[in-house]
C-alpha cells in the first residue's frame, strides 16, 4: 500500500509541476539511499564511512535542549558528527542510540552521492524555517554549495488573506492557483521578488490589466512592440521592415533623451543575465524586464503629447526606420527575457 500511495502522490506532483511548465529530470528516493546492491554498502553507509575515515565521527552524549527540559529527556550515547568544527552551534547526531539514522544522515549521503557523480556545483532550496540547517549542509561539503532560503507565499483575495488550515483540510493547491489565474502570472510572480522575501500573491491583482500587475505590464510591452510593427505596415507599407534591413537603419536619428535611455537599458541585458546566473537570482531578470517595460510605456505616452516622438512618422522615413530598429531590439530583449523565465510573450493582448 505504501508503494501504491507514493506512486500516486508522485504522479500528482509531476502533473502539478507540468501545469507550471516545470520538468524534473531526476527524482531521488531517500529510501534508495539506504538500499544495498549486492555486497556493496548502501550510499548512506558509504557516506558514514567517509566521515569516519576523516575523523569527523565520535560516540558521545548530546547536551539537553536549551530552555525547558522535556520530561522524557534521557541522555543517550549516539554517533555524533563534529559539526562544531565547521561553525555549527553543536555537534549533530548521525546514528541514534538505537542505531537508526538521524534526520541529517540521508541528506549527507544524498549530497555525497551527487558529488561522487560529478556534480560539484549545487543549489539547495529549503524553507526559511530551515535557516539553522545551512551550516550543517555546508559542513565538510567539498562541493560549491549555494543554499537558497525561500519564504512562504501568502495568498490574498480582494486584499484579504486567504485562510488555510491543513488540519481542517482547507487549503489551495498549486494546481488550483494555475487553473484560476494561468501559468504565466504564477511563474512570473514567483520570481518577481528575492527568494528570501515573503510573497503576497493577490488573486485579483494578477488579473488586473494595470501597472500594478507586473506580468501583464511586461507582456503588454511585448504586445505593444508587435502592434507598432503591424501599424507601420498599414501606414508605411513601402518601408523594408525586415530585421536585416533595420540593421542598417540610421540610428543617429535616435537623439531624444527617452530613446537614448531605452538604448542604455537594452545594453544592460547581457550583464543582467550574467549576474543573475552567477548569483542564482532569477528575480534580477524579472525586475529588469519590468523596468524596460516601464520605460517603453513611458516613452509611448510621451509620443501622445509630442507627435515628433512617435514611432511612426509618415513624413520621415529615416526616423521611422531608426525607431522601428529600436522597437525590434526591445521586442527581442523582452521575448528573450520572458523565455528565460518560462513566461509567454504574446503578440497581442485583448
Amino acid at each position: 500500500m505504501r508503494a501504491i500511495a507514493v506512486d500516486a502522490m508522485m504522479a500528482v506532483i509531476r502533473a502539478d509541476l507540468a501545469a507550471l511548465g516545470i520538468e524534473h529530470e531526476v527524482f531521488s528516493s531517500e529510501r534508495a539511499l539506504s538500499m544495498r546492491v549486492g555486497d556493496a554498502p548502501s550510499r548512506i553507509e558509504a557516506a558514514i564511512a567517509m566521515l569516519a575515515a576523516k575523523g569527523l565521527l565520535y560516540r558521545g552524549l548530546l547536551e539537553p535542549p536549551k530552555g525547558k527540559l522535556p520530561e522524557d529527556w534521557e541522555p543517550r550515547e549516539q554517533t555524533l558528527f563534529r559539526a562544531t568544527a565547521f561553525g555549527d552551534d553543536v555537534d549533530r547526531p548521525i546514528l541514534k542510540s538505537d542505531g537508526s539514522y538521524a534526520y541529517l544522515t540521508p541528506d549527507i549521503a544524498y549530497h555525497h552521492d551527487k558529488f561522487q557523480r560529478g556534480f560539484h556545483d549545487m543549489i539547495v532550496v529549503v524553507g526559511a524555517d530551515h535557516a539553522g540547517y545551512v551550516r550543517r549542509l555546508k559542513a565538510d561539503n567539498q562541493a560549491r554549495l549555494d543554499v537558497k532560503l525561500c519564504q512562504l507565499v501568502r495568498l490574498f483575495r480582494g486584499g484579504e488573506p486567504v485562510k488555510m488550515s491543513k488540519r481542517a483540510g482547507d487549503f489551495i493547491t498549486v494546481r488550483e492557483l494555475v487553473e484560476e489565474v494561468g501559468r504565466d502570472p504564477v511563474r512570473f510572480m514567483m520570481v518577481f521578488r528575492k527568494n528570501d522575501a515573503p510573497l503576497d500573491f493577490d488573486f485579483d491583482k494578477v488579473k488586473e490589466q494595470s501597472k500594478d500587475n507586473p506580468v501583464f505590464y511586461v507582456q503588454y510591452a511585448h504586445a505593444r512592440t508587435a502592434s507598432i510593427f503591424r501599424q507601420a505596415e498599414i501606414e508605411m507599407p513601402h518601408l523594408d521592415k525586415r530585421p536585416e534591413a533595420l540593421a542598417g537603419a540610421p540610428l543617429e536619428r535616435l537623439d531624444d533623451a527617452g530613446e537614448t535611455a531605452l538604448i542604455r537599458r537594452i545594453c544592460e541585458f547581457p550583464r543582467v543575465i550574467e549576474s543573475a546566473a552567477e548569483a542564482h537570482e532569477p528575480h534580477r531578470v524579472a525586475f529588469y524586464l519590468y523596468e524596460l517595460a516601464s520605460e517603453l510605456h513611458g516613452h509611448w505616452n510621451r509620443g501622445k503629447e509630442l507627435p515628433q516622438l512617435r514611432f511612426i512618422n509618415q513624413d520621415d522615413s529615416e526616423s521611422t526606420l531608426a525607431r522601428l530598429a529600436l522597437v525590434l531590439a526591445i521586442k527581442l530583449v523582452l521575448s528573450s527575457g520572458l523565455a528565460i523565465l518560462g513566461v509567454g510573450a504574446p503578440e497581442e493582448m485583448r
